[in-house]
């Protein structure tokens, strides 16, 4: 491949420099020119400017009315693991760029190592590119896995042109790059994990993949926010986008879509961590439900909705006397939320903490983004401010909004199935979620306010 002559490009105002500059020449931006490859001398940045515009470039394309296209459902293979599986929509697609994120340390790498050797073993040729070890380090996490006799082509390899070059020479079906951030092109002169590398690099990885049919998984690093490293254009790219999720002091790991063009968004996979590797849970509500042997103060578990999946948490409280700054403190929820679910209680309710500090927690390390967990939040504190226990075998779920109002959640109908499943008796939620037919063993209080949940609770205490 030619060496090509490379500028500088302001993110701020798109002006070129031949150098880079600390201090953008054109908008006075600082830190803002990131390298880029330039157009050749023939290319077409001269010729646009002539009389006959794109013309003279290129050939026009013929187009075709969106009706008259068949659709075609995309073909998926699956890798073997289950829980990854649902997390990619039901497998690996042909051509499909997967990028997944996550701590160090928290099994990015052993997954997929897992997967790739289930896929060879339903017969596709694969091929697992590391940049950050070498192929013994690899083999021995092979053994430690028990893939003694593994056949997962290995490939220590950063340069991105050699790297083509092998994948255009051995067509694997699927490949792992290990990771996005080590890889480099010699077209660029700046370091690896650098904006212009990544983003040059997932470039060409992504056309390879989309041209060839093969199936691309990037691994990427994270900021200490927890964020994907690198451009947003990164995550732009690809097709798929999965985030690890979990504490690695804990055994359980969580493998999240925050982007899938042939699957749910949002969709989880739950993966216990053995010696023998990440191991999918098919049970994950046992997870996250606290086995108490009696109801305690400051406990209600939530039908919550991850993806497809109704999936139930165990949300904890602890109300305590505070100082003169009362602190709110939430783990797994959000904290701006939970100062406003504490100021609905005090108008609609009549549940004052303004002198309490107020802890809040999800069991079992998930983070819950739904507003459908407002209601089982207010009934744990109020219970912990109390000093009494909710019912056993009791379940809450519905969003609450300012004006006192319970709002109905999504798919209420396949939550209450679930908590029904699993064994609970009773449960408050929003009237708009009540079933039209009695779910069997499972009794149901639907309230349209904050308050009239409140009545029921003490009313069971």
């Amino acid at each position: 491949m030619a060496k090509e002559k490379t500028t500088f490009t302001c993110n701020a105002c798109g002006g070129t420099s031949p150098r880079w500059l600390g201090k953008c020449p054109g908008c006075g931006a600082w830190n803002a020119l990131v390298e880029t490859v330039a157009e050749s001398a023939s290319g077409g940045k001269n010729r646009l400017s002539q009389p006959q515009g794109y013309a003279g470039l290129a050939n026009a394309q013929p187009v075709t009315p969106l009706s008259a296209i068949e659709a075609q459902d995309v073909a998926r293979t699956p890798s073997g693991i289950e829980e990854l599986d649902r997390v990619l929509g039901g497998g690996v697609v042909e051509g499909g760029v997967v990028l997944i994120g996550g701590d160090p340390g928290i099994g990015k790498s052993t997954l997929l190592l897992q997967a790739m050797d289930a896929l060879h073993r339903l017969g596709l040729p694969t091929l697992y590119v590391t940049g950050e070890e070498s192929g013994a380090q690899v083999a021995l996490r092979s053994r430690r896995l028990g893939l003694d006799h593994s056949q997962v082509n290995v490939l220590a390899e950063i340069q991105l042109e050699k790297i083509l070059a092998t994948l255009e020479a051995t067509q694997p079906a699927v490949v792992v790059i290990d990771s996005i951030q080590t890889v480099y092109s010699d077209q660029l002169s700046s370091a690896p994990g650098s904006v212009a590398q990544v983003r040059e690099c997932a470039a060409h990885l992504t056309r390879a993949a989309k041209t060839t049919g093969i199936t691309i998984i990037l691994v990427g690093h994270v900021t200490k926010d927890g964020a994907l490293a690198g451009p947003r254009v990164l995550e732009h790219m690809v097709d798929t986008v999965l985030y690890f999720e979990g504490d690695t002091h804990s055994n359980f790991r969580l493998v999240r879509a925050i982007k899938n063009r042939f699957g749910a968004v949002n969709e989880i996979g739950v993966f216990a961590m053995t010696e023998k590797g990440l191991k999918g849970v098919t049970n994950p509500s046992a997870i996250f439900l606290s086995q108490h042997s009696e109801p305690v103060p400051g406990s209600c578990v939530l039908v919550t909705l991850e993806g497809t999946r109704p999936m139930l948490v165990e949300i904890q409280a602890l109300v305590d006397q505070g100082g003169p700054a009362a602190r709110r403190l939430s783990v797994g929820l959000d904290r701006d939320r939970l100062a406003m679910l504490l100021a609905v209680l005090n108008r609609h309710a009549g549940v004052v903490c303004a002198d309490q500090d107020v802890f809040v927690n999800a069991v079992g390390g998930v983070r819950i983004n739904e507003p459908a967990a407002d209601l089982a939040v207010m009934l744990a504190i109020t219970s912990s401010l109390r000093g009494k226990a909710l019912p056993k075998g009791f379940i809450a779920f519905g969003e609450v909004g300012l004006a006192g109002e319970v709002r109905p959640a999504p798919r209420g109908q396949e939550r209450l199935k679930e908590a029904a499943k699993l064994g609970f008796t009773m449960a408050v939620v929003p009237k708009a979620n009540a079933p039209k037919k009695a779910i069997p063993g499972l009794t149901i209080h639907a309230v349209e306010r904050v308050d009239e949940a409140m009545n029921i609770v003490r009313g069971m205490g």
